[in-house]
């Protein structure tokens, strides 16, 4: 695929002064999808303001600060990076997306931003190397990046995320650039069909951030199938939505609750992201220990059509254990403990005897590093 112009700069000094400023180049149709928490950051505000037409000419991104609720001047200060990226750019600033992540509640460095932006723009490029370098500049908490991409379709992507993830988006950015010809309408379609796939299905922490933003650019004139593309594309986010959850701050380990034979695919969901949230299912997984009643409890109060007809067992990619068959323990939980101080990820699957809805969610486990990072975060 093409690869557009990109780069990035970050400064990892004392936690408070971890600041990234990274830039792509690029020109075509986009399509985008943004938190749907009812405290958006400026930067989403002008953002979905500026990719309304359906066309983009660059991206600019900061971390360290996500610019948000910071009232009328945290929207001048999004509107001026999109100035500062057109005029290097040598485009209107109508034409540029932006982006922030990072600390709630106070202003951008704009003194930074306007020292720093000349040199990202100087160091853009298309190789691995300057793509390496925006995918680290746009980390907060991330112990690394995550990258994805299908030669299939001519799909390439980067995110951030590690922690304040839950369903309807997680604390993300994702950036999706492919050569692919699409209009922004059949972008959009397919890019909130991806993310329902994939990223609403993901939650570390129960928090729904300020900040969600996902970007698909469409940069070349390849003709590809759309049900192809469609599949590379969920493909994609699903394998950043995974990176994601092994990257949940602290996170050890990473499961998915499959739930089969739910009274419809709504209450299948409703009960996978139950289990996947529920802070006592994630404690029992980080210690090993194979508490099948925590699980059967979140499914209880999931509000879904449920009764004591169970099946539950935990799964990976070489072995089944059965705990619970019908209703009924089967005493096998040194099995599923073995299970799972081996596997780094697994499933637990859930079966239920009320119709043939089906659903799942990804989540990780929840330890003592979490608690701490987020105990410290802004200190």
């Amino acid at each position: 695929m093409e690869i557009t112009d990109i780069a990035g700069v970050c400064c990892n000094g004392i936690k408070e002064e971890k600041l990234g400023l990274g830039m792509v180049k690029c020109s075509g149709s986009v399509a985008g999808v943004f938190t749907q928490n009812k405290i958006k950051a400026a930067p989403v505000i002008v953002c979905r303001e500026n990719i309304s037409d359906g066309y983009i000419r660059g991206i600019i991104v900061n971390s360290g600060n996500a610019n948000a609720y910071t009232g009328d001047q945290g929207v001048r200060d999004a509107e001026e990076m999109c100035r500062m990226a057109a005029k290097l750019f040598g485009c209107d600033a109508k034409d540029i997306a932006v982006a922030s992540t990072g600390v709630i509640g106070r202003r951008l460095d704009m003194e930074w931003i306007r020292a720093k932006a000349p040199e990202v723009f100087a160091g853009l490029g298309n190789t691995t190397i300057h793509a390496d370098k925006f995918a680290k500049s746009i980390v907060t908490t991330d112990r690394f990046v995550k990258k994805a991409s299908s030669e299939k379709v001519g799909i390439a992507a980067v995110a951030k995320g590690a922690g304040m993830i839950a369903p309807n988006m997680a604390t993300m950015l994702c950036f999706i650039f492919t050569s692919a010809k699409f209009d922004s309408g059949d972008l959009y379609e397919m890019l909130k069909n991806a993310v329902d796939a994939s990223f609403n299905r993901l939650t570390v922490d129960g928090d729904t951030s300020t900040n969600d933003t996902v970007l698909l650019v469409s940069t070349g004139r390849e003709r590809v199938d759309a049900g192809l593309f469609e599949d590379e594309l969920e493909r994609v986010c699903y394998s950043l939505a995974k990176q994601m959850a092994m990257d949940g701050e602290g996170a050890t380990r990473v499961f998915e609750v499959f739930v089969e034979g739910a009274a419809s695919d709504e209450d299948a969901y409703r009960i996978a992201r139950t289990v996947a949230d529920s802070l006592l299912v994630k404690t029992a997984i980080f210690g090993r220990d194979p508490n099948w009643g925590r699980i059967v409890a979140a499914v209880g109060y999931s509000e879904a059509d449920v009764d004591e007809r169970i099946t539950l067992s935990f799964e990976n990619e070489v072995s089944r254990v059965l705990l619970v068959d019908r209703g009924k323990p089967v005493g096998s939980e040194e099995d599923a403990r073995e299970l799972l101080e081996k596997s780094k990820e697994f499933t637990i699957r859930i079966e239920l005897e009320k119709g043939s809805g089906e659903g799942f969610a990804i989540g990780c486990d929840l330890g003592y590093d979490y608690v701490k990072l987020n105990a410290e975060y802004t200190t």
